[in-house]
């Protein structure tokens, strides 16, 4: 990990504080002095100081870019990465409503995400020559025209860049870097952009700042001066890389935040509220039984409550984490969690394994009462269970629609926080079950607690990358067309335009609704996938248990996660790719059915739609297969074949998992949403 030393202002830059040109904002010196950089990665070992800047006038054409950026932190000796995130109000995006965003919510973070696109803009500018995902080889080659270079390790990062097609504003369109595998955290991160041109193929030009850094020339901007000695510390990285530094029109640094800034929070509320609840998990209720709903194949429907530790002010939407004198979560009371549970006809002969899943976007509990689910229940013998997500369950829809009309950036903080709280309540329900209610005089006797198992599809597939790396209960557990992170998923479903209608109508420039979703990445990451997955297997959490399995499995042409977010989790766990016939994944390497091994493995089925834009918008072409693998009988008996025995297979007919008659398609497709 890389720690940053102290450092301290010297008086020679006390005479730069002055107005920053070309952004609107100021050059600001927190007290104690500027923010001190990072040492290491190729750039010798002398501290460099940062300006606290609220915009940034190496991208003059909008405050903000680029981001992330350490000149958006502060110095903070007391955290792991030595930094503190430091934006300033006047650097936060503006909505059309006028409400400015406290950054306060962010200032609890020691450095940006290890996932989320990095962003700056270049008026102009083309996509032509950028290495996209088709060619993600190029990304990590000398000659790649954006590089992402660990500082410490000195080695290119392999991502994507793009430019943002989620608008039609050419003007307009940041240029977006994407990791194609989450960043190392606690980390600096050094970003190299060149070569650009413009539609006429002429070369574009640098900033004035970037070019009086660059070449040491002469400028009357405050942050020039103060970053002096940064630059030659970038430029000694560049150097030490083999990358030029003459014809860069970009270069800049971010630090990502801790393992322990990003995960903390849920793994101590996880550990003190199993202590808490005691051994046989949290008590509970059964308030409602029916044995009517669907006979042939569900004997009974239990709803019910569990008691579980609150460690937010309310329970309703819009509550608050609440935190004791160590910075960590603290409960204040308990509150009453519902659950559902369906014991299927066939438990009545043998006791049931226990399945716990994991609802849609904005859902519920009751998606359990599927036919696909009661039929793959009865079939095979699994009695499933589930709880709400909270935080992004179906009463959470209005709050988190109200702050985006509102403006209030800072107030989404609200729904992450209660993210923390809907996977904590995840956690404790497998507890509940497995232990608690095995013992239940009636019921009990249909659950076998010893076999525990996950299935979370679309959201419940993404959350489930949490839930599985934290759960010390589960050893196998399926995640079904998921992908990470949110900030990759989100132009690129269909599911959020209703969101980004609203985003487009309070942020109508695009560069701003990207800059929102960088900064609305930040707080996701405490709570989705993008923090957790990579410590699925490699240096996993405490309690984790020993041979744990990960299945995914994703459909080619979802119109709601796309199978590019589907790949960054797969390389993030360091999956193998079973072979399905069908195409290769850059980085994922592939395996033959079948797969018995310790680790994950990605699976993918083909429905015959056309090829997945590899820009950011959605496709929406044909019939959406986002809900039909699940009802597929290879998939149902892949699925239990690796649930009972953690193999997984190929069970497709002829080893070709080709759905193409499930497409839908007319055949007057669009064949390119990128053009």
């Amino acid at each position: 990990m890389l720690r940053l030393s102290g450092f301290t202002l010297v008086v020679a830059l006390l005479p730069l504080v002055a107005s920053v040109t070309g952004c609107g904002g100021e050059l600001i010196v927190p007290s104690g002095g500027a923010g001190q950089g990072g040492a290491g990665g190729g750039g010798g070992s002398t501290a460099v100081l940062y300006p606290q800047l609220a915009c940034d006038p190496l991208v003059p054409s909008y405050c903000g870019f680029p981001f992330p950026s350490n000149v958006y932190t502060v110095d903070d000796a007391t955290s792991e990465t030595g930094r503190r995130v430091g934006f300033l109000p006047e650097g936060m995006p503006l909505a059309e409503t006028g409400y400015m965003p406290s950054p306060d919510y962010w200032s609890k973070a020691d450095g940006f995400s290890p996932g989320s696109a990095i962003v700056a803009h270049f008026p102009g500018a083309t996509g032509a020559g950028l290495p996209g995902l088709e060619n993600l080889a190029e990304s990590v080659t000398s000659s790649s025209l954006t590089l992402l270079i660990d500082a410490e390790l000195g080695t290119f990062v392999t991502h994507w860049s793009e430019l943002d097609k989620s608008t039609d504003d050419e003007e307009r369109r940041a240029l977006l870097i994407h990791p194609a595998v989450p960043l190392r955290d606690g980390a600096r991160y050094v970003v190299v952009v060149r070569g650009l041109v413009d539609a006429n193929g002429d070369a574009l030009e640098p900033s004035p700042v970037y070019k009086a850094l660059r070449d040491g020339g002469a400028s009357d901007e405050p942050s020039v001066a103060a970053r002096r000695a940064l630059y030659t510390q970038l430029f000694g990285i560049l150097d030490e890389a083999a990358v030029a530094t003459d014809d860069t029109l970009l270069v800049w640094d971010f630090t990502t935040a801790s393992r322990a800034s990003n995960t903390s929070w849920m793994l101590h509320m996880r550990d003190e509220a199993t202590a808490l609840v005691g051994d046989d998990g949290p008590a509970y209720t059964i308030d409602e039984v029916d044995t009517l709903i669907d006979p042939v194949n569900i004997a009974f429907k239990l709803k019910g409550t569990m008691t579980v530790p609150l460690y937010l002010d309310k329970a309703e939407p819009g509550a608050s984490l609440l935190f004791g004198d160590d910075g960590l979560p603290e409960p204040d009371g308990t509150y009453e969690v519902e659950w559902e549970l369906l014991i299927p006809q066939s438990a009545l002969l043998a006791p049931s394994k226990l399945l716990q899943h994991g609802h849609g976007l904005l859902g519920s509990y009751d998606q359990i009462e599927s036919e696909h689910f009661r039929t793959f229940c009865n079939t095979y013998n699994y009695s499933i269970f589930a709880t709400k997500l909270v935080g992004m369950a179906e009463e959470d829809e209005g709050f988190i629609i109200g702050a985006i009309n509102a403006g209030k950036l800072d107030e989404l903080s609200h729904m992450f926080d209660r993210m923390h709280q809907g996977t904590l309540n995840s956690l404790l329900l497998t507890q509940m079950v497995s232990r608690g209610m095995t013992a239940d005089p009636t019921y009990g006797s249909y659950l076998d607690g010893e076999q525990r198992f996950y299935w979370g599809i679309s959201q419940g597939g993404i959350s489930g990358g949490v839930y599985m790396a934290l759960s010390t209960d589960v050893q196998r557990g399926a995640l079904e067309v998921m992908g990470q992170p949110y900030n990759v998923l989100l132009n690129r479903s269909v599911d959020f335009e209703p969101f980004f209608a609203i985003v487009n109508l309070r942020y109508p420039d695009p560069r701003a609704q990207q800059h929102f979703l960088g900064l609305v990445q930040m707080g996701w990451d405490r709570v989705e996938p993008n923090a957790y997955t990579k410590y699925m297997f490699d240096q996993p959490f405490p309690g984790s248990p020993a041979g744990r399995r990960v299945l995914m499995r994703a459909a080619i042409g979802d119109h709601q996660v796309t199978t590019f977010g589907a790949h960054v989790m797969a390389r993030a766990m360091g999956a193998v790719h079973l072979d399905t016939g069908l195409r290769d994944i850059e980085g994922v390497p592939i395996a033959e059915s079948p797969v018995d091994a310790n680790g994950a493995v990605y699976v993918e089925w083909d429905f015959g739609l056309p090829p997945e834009p590899t820009c950011n918008v959605p496709l929406e072409s044909c019939e959406d297969p986002h809900g039909k693998l699940r009802k597929l009988e290879a998939a149902r008996t892949q699925l239990d074949t690796f649930f009972r025995t953690g193999v997984v297979s190929n069970d497709c007919a002829a080893g070709v998992c080709d759905e193409s008659a499930m497409s839908g398609c007319t055949g007057a497709e669009d064949p390119d949403l990128c053009d």
